[in-house]
């Protein structure tokens, strides 16, 4: 098996490949596993660009059986903030949406007495939520399950029907609208740290309920770190993986995928080639547009063009700063002003979320320095109209073919990601003054630059928007066909662009791929838990405290000493 791609799709697909006896060979054309989920070096500075919460991180539900199997989380300490975020408004006034439906209630209520009724709603549907967790199902698709697997599973609802069938059914702008109180009405759009115009009650719901049963919290190594753990556990398992290496074409003879070649002219050849990449490109480069039915043509040329169809990238800005910063909060969404705003090229709306990274991950940067974290949702249109050159390129070095590399980019281009960044940092430093005489590492990045890094269409980091059109499509797709294509044998997809969602499902979707593989080989499915390393230990931390601090009645492990920070601190490094 070829698998492209070693982002987390692509990781999981190869580990549960070789729990199933298939010889796997992966081809990244980046020098780092991990795709979106990765982290890199600015001085002494580690900055992690993805993991603010990972679902499944705590027992209780089928995510986290899958993320142990994959070895991502074990040894590792996971960290919760009993804080989900906070959504500051223009006036300074601010909303701290706690995931304990008890808590969020009483603050709620406290800012706004008038809307208990509403608040009360929500919440009991936030409590219903945490029971439901436990049944929602991961493991296996519902494709391949059987009539009766599907009526049992239908039948493990029934107690939440009315809860999910509310909370599907009305979008959350339509639901915020409902309180009398503007300061709510506002920030329960931000919630999920962005706004998401076409989501439902529901995903807000999921991610509450997932955050309160202490199974949404940070793993310990940050992001570079999750996909290195699951790297490790593919390589323990017998798996092989090439990089610097971008495939150009799948080879195809008499209908049928049998390997691949790269842009260098190498070719591997094998019996089952698994894209893991992006879905444009694997769809339209890899394929050059060949075994599209009318279903599949119209998603990845028409519809995928619309508005909404798919997640916008990110301008993301790092600081690294040479000071703690107490008072800095690991996560809030500040609503901005016009002016502002129009300093920021291709915002999408009028917010950004600030995270002091280093609440979450101490180990990635220096004692009492601070890492600071600041993003908007961004379209890339306004960038490509700035930019003059290609989006990638590669180049030979040493006698190796090179695929990341800076490319040239127009004037008007690096003046926007200046102003952007100054604009910002001025932002700040009216929020938490001093920040700006502390800056020891700036770094600013656009969805041009995840272009460059990953090829992902548009600058996107999870590819379908779920309910909408495209992930809806997309869905049926699979449903219909498995994650192939149609008249296509031994050639599948895998990662986010086989589903809708986060990380969660691209690990979910290199699992859910192999079911259908050997489905089509006449093979029994199987997969284990990696029981190598001891399970993680999880740690509450209320919001305003050290990330290190011991919480009284919480499960945490006893303070480390230094040396043995230091020596976590060089492992995430590595």
């Amino acid at each position: 098996m070829v698998i492209i791609g070693a982002g987390l799709g692509g990781l999981s697909t190869g580990c549960y490949a070789r729990m199933n006896g298939y010889r796997t060979v992966m081809l990244e054309m980046h020098e780092l596993p991990g795709g979106c989920c990765t982290a890199w070096e600015r001085g002494d500075f580690t900055l992690d660009c993805c993991v603010s919460w990972l679902l499944g991180s705590g027992p209780g539900n089928e995510m986290h059986q899958i993320w142990l199997e994959l070895g991502a989380l074990q040894g590792k300490r996971i960290r919760h903030f009993d804080v989900f975020n906070i959504v500051r408004d223009r006036d300074g006034r601010s909303v701290r949406f706690y995931s304990d439906p008890d808590r969020l209630q009483a603050h709620l209520t406290e800012i706004s007495p008038a809307d208990a009724k509403l608040i009360r709603g929500f919440c009991d549907q936030l409590r219903a939520f945490r029971k439901c967790l436990a049944v929602y199902p991961f493991l296996k698709p519902v494709g391949l399950m059987g009539r009766a697997e599907r009526w049992r599973m239908l039948a493990s609802f029934i107690p939440y029907f009315n809860v999910i069938r509310t909370s599907i059914t009305v979008l959350m702008s339509d639901y915020s609208a409902r309180f009398s109180h503007p300061l709510l009405r506002e920030a329960f759009n931000y919630i999920l740290y962005e706004k998401h115009p076409a989501f439902p009650v529901l995903p807000f719901h999921f991610q509450l309920a997932s955050h309160a049963n202490l199974s949404a919290g940070v793993p310990e190594g940050g992001s570079l770190g999750l996909a290195r753990s699951i790297e490790r556990r593919y390589l323990k398992l017998g798996g092989e993986v090439v990089y610097n290496a971008k495939v150009e074409e799948v080879l195809i003879e008499a209908d049928r995928a049998v390997g691949v070649r790269l842009t260098d002219g190498r070719e591997y050849r094998a019996d089952i080639v698994v894209s893991a990449c992006d879905g444009h490109t694997t769809m339209m480069k890899l394929l050059k547009g060949r075994y599209l039915n009318e279903a599949y043509r119209k998603l990845y040329t028409r519809t995928i063009q619309e508005p909404g169809m798919v997640f916008p990238g990110y301008f993301t800005l790092f600081l690294g700063l040479r000071r703690d910063f107490p008072d800095g909060e690991p996560c809030t969404t500040h609503l901005i002003d016009e002016k502002l705003a129009a300093e920021l090229t291709g915002i999408r709306h009028p917010s950004i979320n600030v995270q002091f990274r280093n609440r979450h991950y101490p180990e990635l940067s220096p004692p009492d320095t601070t890492i600071v974290y600041a993003t908007y949702f961004c379209d890339i249109a306004p960038w490509r109209a700035l930019d003059e050159g290609p989006e990638q390129t590669s180049r030979t070095r040493g006698g190796q073919e090179l695929h990341t590399l800076p490319v040239r980019h127009g004037r008007g281009y690096y003046a926007a990601k200046r102003r952007a960044r100054d604009a910002l940092v001025r932002f700040l430093e009216e929020r938490y003054p001093g920040i700006g005489d502390a800056i020891a590492v700036r770094d600013v990045s656009s969805p041009l630059t995840q272009v460059r890094y990953t090829g992902n269409y548009d600058g996107t980091v999870l590819g379908w928007q779920p309910f909408v059109e495209s992930g809806e499509t997309l869905e049926e797709l699979v449903k219909k066909h498995g994650p192939g294509v149609p008249g296509l044998a031994d050639f599948y997809q895998s990662g986010v662009w086989a589903t809708t969602g986060g990380l969660i499902r691209a690990a979910a979707a290199g699992r859910h791929v192999m079911q259908f593989i050997c489905r089509d080989d006449g093979r029994e499915f199987t997969a284990w838990t990696d029981d190598s390393e001891p399970p993680p230990i999880h740690v509450v931390i209320p919001v305003g405290m050290s990330p290190d601090a011991p919480v009284p009645g919480s499960p945490a492990k006893a303070d480390q000493p230094d040396a043995a920070l230091a020596a976590r601190r060089a492992e995430a490094r590595e």
